[in-house]
């Protein structure tokens, strides 16, 4: 089986055996904003093309590639749901070299009943699940993080913080970035913001701090990123955790990211267990396993 984890901005394709074992990947920057004019067949078949040669005949994509900007529209399965729930609700792609399915996304509400969804985050949270049998708290840091509660193998529910997506705005678009330079971003500084985010004031008078505290002379230009970076994950760890402080906490992506929130989760009082990069290419050879490819 083919599975392909196919982002908004990347593409990534793992070749994965009968045993749930990847023989062989490929990765790019060829995520669905970067295929013109709706061009997925052709951009896929360029992609995975040695592999239908050698013989694969079945190919499972997850991500946003399903969404409404994507190849085609994956209905959301509402949760709970797990392995088996997002392989029935798999949706198939007519493609003329091999059978090809979308994983569906998942919808929710948060605790006042506003609606939550994920088109990606759901796969690799399946791909870890062998990790913690018991069930516990899934955490995927990124542009839009996703906090997941596990329970007896199925995702019943989650929030989402678009933490990474505040950051790139504030530092790119408004006046705080204006003086800001590179600088180390797990140093004092981000621990300080992290600090900062248990303080009274709120988010918002907290990210302005960042200007005061630069122009006082008490945060070097070079040090104002990580100050905000940790003022912002701080506030997410906290609301993220405050029906449940103390939990253990499952990391899942990139190294530098989860070891940025591994810090600032132990800063918070919680614990936190880092996963490697492989949780995409497990979730859809679990979610691979029991489809029905008829």
């Amino acid at each position: 089986m083919i599975g392909v984890d196919w982002g908004t901005t990347s593409f990534r394709a793992f070749r994965i055996g009968r045993d749930g074992a990847v023989r062989d990947r490929r990765s790019g920057p060829r995520g669905i904003l970067a295929v013109p004019d709706g061009r997925f067949a052709e951009t896929l078949r360029e992609e995975i093309g040695p592999w239908l040669a050698a013989g694969e005949d079945q190919v499972l994509l997850s991500g946003m590639i399903g969404s409404r900007q994507g190849w085609k529209e994956a209905p959301y399965v509402a949760c709970p749901a797990g392995a088996a729930e997002l392989a029935a609700g798999l949706v198939d792609i007519p493609f003329d070299w091999a059978k090809v399915k979308l994983v569906p996304g998942l919808s929710g509400t948060d605790e006042s009943g506003i609606a939550e969804v994920m088109r990606g985050e759901e796969t690799e949270v399946i791909g870890v699940l062998a990790d913690f049998p018991a069930g516990g708290i899934a955490c995927l840091p990124g542009t839009h993080s996703k906090w997941a509660r596990v329970e007896d193998g199925r995702i019943v529910r989650f929030t989402t913080h678009m933490t990474g997506e505040t950051y790139a705005t504030l530092r790119g678009h408004t006046i705080l970035g204006r003086m800001m330079r590179d600088g180390p971003p797990d140093g004092a500084a981000f621990d300080a913001g992290v600090r900062r985010s248990a303080e009274p004031g709120g988010l918002l008078h907290h990210v302005f701090g960042v200007r005061a505290e630069t122009l006082a002379g008490r945060l070097s230009d070079g040090d104002a990123g990580a100050y905000l970076s940790g003022i912002l994950i701080g506030h997410e760890v906290r609301a993220a955790l405050a029906s449940t402080p103390g939990a253990v906490v499952h990391l899942i992506g990139a190294p530098d990211l989860t070891a940025l929130y591994a810090r600032a989760i132990t800063a918070c009082g919680a614990f936190a267990e880092r996963h490697n990069g492989e949780a995409a290419a497990r979730g859809l050879a679990l979610i691979g396993a029991v489809a029905t490819w008829n």
